[in-house]
Parts: C-alpha cells; structure tokens; sequence
C-alpha cells in the first residue's frame, strides 16, 4: 500500500496522511457496489497480495448477466 500511498501523493499533491484516507474511501466505496468476489480481494490487494483472477472474473461476469 505504501507504494499507492506514494503515488496518489505525488500526483495529487497532498501528504502521504490525506492519500491514506483518499484511498480508504476510495476501497470502501469499491467494497460496496463491487460484487462480493471482487470485494472480497480489495484489502488484500491493497496490502500487497495477489488477487485470486478466477473469483474477479467470475464477479465481473455477474455484472453483465453471465
């Protein structure tokens, strides 16, 4: 997260503390409208992890009705 923490400071030029809770609010609001699968792996890749592509795949073949 520390790189993401970095980045979204940098281009949106505020303090490392402000993009940390840009970007909670940012996860939270993924958390919520994403389909559970989906939602399921926002922390995890938010701490570093590898996303598990068969259940994103499968949650975003739901929105479409798949």
């Amino acid at each position: 997260m520390d790189e993401l923490v970095k980045l979204v400071s940098e281009k949106a030029g505020i303090s490392a503390e402000q993009a940390k809770v840009a970007i909670g609010v940012v996860a939270d609001f993924l958390k919520k409208k994403a389909p559970a699968p989906v939602a399921a792996q926002i922390d995890g890749l938010l701490a570093g992890g590898t996303p598990d592509l068969g259940s994103i795949a499968g949650g975003v073949g739901g929105l479409f009705g798949s």
